[in-house]
């Protein structure tokens, strides 16, 4: 991987920056997701494993594949509008984004950046949870209302949600209002993923996998997809992915590492369909 400022322009394919927002300033229940980007560049580059994509993609060697570091918002203050300021920085550039969370409130600045380059926006959201709260716990804010922020402010064309498995009542009413089409984990086998020209940004909150194969996340929910299954739907798409985030990791929960090497197998995927189409 290269450093941001080696960056230049692609000719035949779309240059992919990896960035970490260091935030969990509206985690609703427990912190420690602000510590996620370090942990997973640690496991990215660990002599353990390599950056070899399951295509057959080294990104330790494309020159596509670029390292725009971390960022700090911070959380007393102006942290929407850093976050989204960081991203149309590397949109400007003409970059496609994975964007290492941080809890899950990091979406909401995060499509925002991107709407404005991408007007007729899709949004694929995988997650054990809707997010679609108006308010928890007495913030707009919070990780569990993101999506509602996005549809209210007409972010996404389409919103399609996959793996859903703790939705609520108010959380059925908001998903109505904004027509989303949610595919709860009990209907998994019927889920299709994107087959479109449009641009889609891809959120990814690790909880949408079970705890038995990725313990170390904040809200973990039994009953989710396996590794696999999460690998298969990116694998499925059939849409260009212009940006995507992978939130709610939480180091203080995973002693033994290994739901950092699942984000690590996660972001190497994303950036290998990035690229294809």
């Amino acid at each position: 991987m290269q450093r941001l400022s080696e960056a230049t322009t692609q000719n035949d394919r779309p240059a992919v920056a990896l960035a970490g927002l260091c935030y969990d300033g509206q985690s609703s229940f427990m912190p420690g997701a602000a510590g996620a980007p370090d942990r997973i560049r640690e496991a990215y580059y660990s002599d353990s494993t390599n950056q070899c994509c399951e295509n057959g993609l080294d990104l330790a060697d494309v020159d596509w594949f670029f390292d725009a570091g971390n960022r700090r918002p911070d959380p007393g203050g102006e942290w929407l509008a850093q976050i989204e300021g960081f991203a149309s920085e590397l949109l400007s550039r003409g970059m496609r984004t994975i964007f290492l969370g941080g809890d899950h409130s990091i979406s909401y600045p995060l499509v925002r950046a991107h709407a404005d380059s991408y007007p007729d926006l899709t949004i694929l959201h995988l997650d054990a949870h809707a997010d679609l709260y108006d308010t928890f716990a007495g913030s707009r804010y919070s990780n569990a209302c993101p999506f509602a922020r996005i549809m209210e402010e007409n972010l996404a064309r389409k919103l399609m949600q996959a793996g859903i498995r703790t939705l609520t009542p108010h959380q059925r009413e908001q998903a109505a209002r904004w027509d989303v089409e949610i595919c709860e984990m009990r209907d998994r086998r019927g889920f299709k993923p994107p087959q479109s020209e449009e641009p889609l940004y891809l959120s990814l909150d690790l909880d949408v996998i079970d705890p038995a194969f990725a313990p170390g996340v904040s809200h973990p929910e039994p009953g989710g997809y396996t590794t696999r299954e999460v690998l298969d739907i990116i694998q499925a798409i059939k849409a260009p992915i212009i940006g995507a985030d992978i939130v709610e990791y939480n180091p203080l929960k995973d002693p033994t590492g290994i739901t950092a090497l699942v984000a690590v197998k996660l972001l190497k995927e994303i950036a290998a369909k990035m690229i294809e189409v």
